[in-house]
């Protein structure tokens, strides 16, 4: 059954910060006051009018209430420095929207889950180690490094340190009352990019390129995203895990380590295709989608 979905502005406490959703109702039963809910994010760098939306939009087309947000400091949410690519906030956030769901009229606070995909299944993953109201945990594409694979994906050691002390040094200035420096987040020819190269995605106006995305990257970034390490949280996931990833996706090597390392209920699906073509290309997003709605539906019952 594909469930007839209305959205809905919303904004919630986040540390202070004042974040900004979109809720995904799906129509109900009449009388059917309460049911299911996820939380569902995306790739490092974005907003909720990317990636998340189209998963929150299967998500709620399945029967499951889905919140996408804005991070601090990103999109239409409050919060400074912008752009700061910080596990650590990110993963607060994560946990007040969950409060925010957890409170919600529609929601039975019991049947709360979360789907993560790219990056910020390793934040989504961290909140659940330690965040029982996760009942279920979906994670699409995970981008989950460690120090091997950073030094991997960034070209050794000292390339790996060479961002690190430009980060601290930017995080130094910052402290002493300078402004925030500044990278694309992705460009074709500026190798100082967060991403450099031919990222599609997010160069396209008909992908990722959406208006409200703001293509920087505070440079402050670097410490904290090449030491984030959501590995060791995986043995404390007691709720059930489901990773639908791609050999010929981002750092497969990293959802295998993690999905060994997971001590609960768990299942990994490998699926064909690219990294992007999980964010929004209609015939990958439909199989995953529709792994995870299972999953959930299985779980969340």
């Amino acid at each position: 059954m594909t469930h007839t979905v209305r959205t809905e502005r919303v904004t919630f406490d986040s540390d202070g910060a004042t974040l900004v959703g979109t809720l995904y109702r799906p129509d109900r039963p009449e009388g059917q006051s309460l049911g299911p809910a996820i939380v569902v994010t995306g790739s490092w760098t974005t907003v909720k009018e990317q990636m998340p939306a189209v998963y929150a939009q299967r998500m709620a087309e399945a029967g499951f209430l889905s919140l996408t947000f804005d991070f601090t400091g990103f999109g239409e949410s409050g919060g400074r420095p912008r752009q700061l690519e910080s596990p650590a906030r990110k993963t607060d956030d994560i946990h007040n929207a969950l409060t925010f769901l957890a409170r919600h009229a529609l929601v039975d606070p019991g049947r709360i889950g979360a789907l993560g995909v790219c990056a910020s299944s390793g934040y989504t993953a961290v909140n659940a180690a330690d965040d029982p109201r996760v009942r279920s945990l979906a994670l699409i594409a995970p981008w989950l490094h460690d120090a091997g694979l950073v030094r991997d994906i960034y070209g050794g050691a000292d390339e790996v340190q060479r961002k690190m002390d430009l980060g601290l040094d930017a995080l130094a200035r910052f402290e002493n009352g300078e402004a925030p420096q500044y990278v694309p987040a992705v460009s074709t020819t500026d190798p100082q990019a967060a991403m450099f190269g031919p990222f599609d995605y997010y160069l396209d106006e008909k992908r990722g390129a959406v208006p409200s995305w703001d293509n920087r990257f505070a440079v402050m970034s670097w410490p904290q995203w090449l030491t984030f390490d959501p590995h060791p949280a995986a043995s404390r996931i007691k709720a059930p895990t489901l990773l639908v990833h791609s050999r010929d996706g981002a750092i497969p090597q990293g959802a295998e380590k993690f999905y060994d390392a997971l001590d609960g209920p768990k299942r990994l699906v490998w699926t064909s295709g690219t990294q992007f073509d999980f964010y929004d290309q209609d015939a990958k997003v439909t199989e995953a989608a529709g792994i995870a709605a299972r999953h959930f539906t299985e779980t969340l019952a």
